[in-house]
């Protein structure tokens, strides 16, 4: 009897897989049994959708799993004078699913497979003698088919049609109070919506655009699709003038949210952003190009690849709006880079940071400020380079005290390890203002209160760090600056919320 241990790659990637091979001289059998692991896997094939503003909590997943698998194969085999014959292969993979704590119960798919060797009836296909080109591995390829969510499952015979059935059909049952069906019926619009092609929704529109109950539906079911073709219906009705201006602020903040993030996307709205119409209106301006950070931010985090091709435009505009010296320009630029957190900003950014001795230094305090809150998203992807430069701008005492304070708000996004935190400890003993003393000590005292399960290691340091700190500190009136961290955490439902509020 001989076991076998290892790491081995099939379909759902590199997982532990054990094998336990078992001959019985009698039978003139060979049994051999195969069971992988899939949560233990090097390279696990998955794919998360929709948790693009979420964070997730790796300590909690070590806990309790919302997603578990196994598979178990099991051969009879038979020496033969030729080789090996199968005479039965079985095969059984579970999977369960949880959406929350596992204590709580779990869906669960079994998969069955049974076969049976029971005769030869032609002679074995001898095998080819060729030379054999590689096709890639057995690794299981998504597609995108199921990329938009939620869809309500219907039978699309002719889209335009059935588009027009169920607009009238929410226009009618709804007019007064809401209908029962009208999830259910708004659901199958934007699934039909998604299915739709271009002019199909251009003869939809041009149909109804004029009748206010139809359109209003139109305006909240067009953004929900998700789809790239629904950024691009908006664009054109708002340069054809069909859109007016809270018309185009409601569907453009809606498909900010709500559109697959892409690059085809991300390309429209970089053509947005040059748009004469867009940039004249002050509110869309802000609207579009915050909202072209956000797609870039969002893109990275659904993509293994984070190019940096798609904020280069922002980094040049921002290096043209710095040497005009437009300020209001050089804020939205930067928070735009902020929205995006794509680690190649830094560079840009740090050029505008109040370091003395550098030409940035003289730019106006609010640049400042939103440069160094922009460093806040990059922190998750660089927290070294960000520490840096953060841990620099705390420590120059020449600064303005907000600039010292919104510093210490970054160090702590970079999650600082315990020696970061006890260097900052102890130049809080020796701070001489007053202002950043209270705020740095009020910060730490509300992490190390923290049962935190995203940051354990943090809070551990700051109830380390409060313990160097004196508690005078602690005796500051409230016209001091102070920070307030609070979480709430549910193990039942494996959910949680962290706030932070200032002043």
């Amino acid at each position: 009897h001989n076991v076998y241990d290892l790491q081995e790659a099939e379909t759902q990637g590199v997982c532990k897989t054990l094998y336990s091979v078992n001959e019985d001289v009698k039978a003139d059998r060979i049994l051999l049994t195969k069971t992988r692991d899939m949560n233990h896997c090097q390279e696990r094939i998955t794919r998360d959708m929709g948790l693009a503003y979420t964070e997730k909590c790796d300590k909690c997943q070590r806990e309790s799993k919302n997603l578990r698998g196994s598979t178990s194969y099991r051969y009879v085999l038979k020496p033969v004078p030729s080789g090996i014959m199968i005479l039965e292969a079985d095969v059984n993979e579970l999977i369960q699913f949880s959406p929350v704590s596992e204590r709580y119960g779990a869906v669960q798919t079994e998969t069955r497979q049974t076969l049976a060797f029971l005769e030869i009836e032609k002679s074995p296909i001898a095998p080819i003698s060729a030379e054999y080109h590689h096709r890639g591995s057995l690794k299981y390829e998504f597609s995108n088919e199921f990329d938009l969510s939620p869809f309500q499952l219907a039978k699309a015979t002719d889209e335009r049609a059935q588009i027009e059935e169920l607009l009238n059909h929410l226009v009618t049952h709804n007019a007064e109070e809401v209908n029962d069906h009208a999830p259910l019926k708004y659901l199958e619009l934007i699934q039909f919506l998604r299915l739709a092609r271009y002019e199909d929704l251009e003869v939809v529109w041009n149909k109804y655009k004029n009748m206010p109950s139809h359109r209003l539906w139109l305006i909240e079911a067009i953004p929900a699709t998700g789809t790239s073709a629904a950024l691009r219906f908006i664009k054109e009705k708002f340069q054809a003038e069909d859109l007016s201006v809270p018309e185009a602020v409601r569907t453009l903040v809606a498909a900010v949210h709500m559109v697959k993030a892409n690059p085809e996307t991300i390309k429209l709205f970089e053509t947005l952003t040059e748009d004469n119409k867009i940039n004249a209106n002050p509110v869309l301006r802000e609207i579009v190009f915050l909202g072209y950070g956000t797609m870039i931010s969002k893109y990275c985090a659904e993509s293994d690849v984070s190019p940096a091709e798609h904020i280069k435009p922002i980094q040049k505009r921002l290096s043209e709006a710095v040497s005009k010296g437009e300020t209001e320009d050089i804020i939205l630029y930067v928070k735009v880079l902020g929205n995006a957190g794509h680690p190649s900003s830094l560079k840009s950014i740090t050029k505008i940071m109040p370091i003395h001795g550098t030409a940035a230094a003289s730019l106006p305090i609010r640049v400042h400020i939103e440069a160094i809150m922009a460093l806040r998203n990059i922190a998750k992807t660089e927290p070294r380079m960000v520490q840096e430069l953060a841990l620099q701008l705390y420590m120059d005492k020449a600064l303005d005290s907000v600039l010292r304070m919104l510093s210490c708000i970054v160090l702590f996004e970079t999650k600082p390890s315990m020696a970061l935190i006890s260097t900052l400890a102890n130049a809080v003993k020796s701070e001489e203002n007053l202002q950043v003393a209270s705020f740095t000590y009020s910060h730490m005292k509300s992490l190390s209160r923290s049962d935190s399960v995203l940051h354990p290691s943090v809070a551990a340091a700051c109830n380390v760090a409060m313990k160097i700190l004196s508690p005078k500190l602690d005796r500051l009136s409230l016209r001091y600056s102070k920070a307030i961290y609070g979480e709430a955490y549910s193990s039942s439902f494996m959910l949680g919320a962290a706030a932070t509020a200032f002043y």
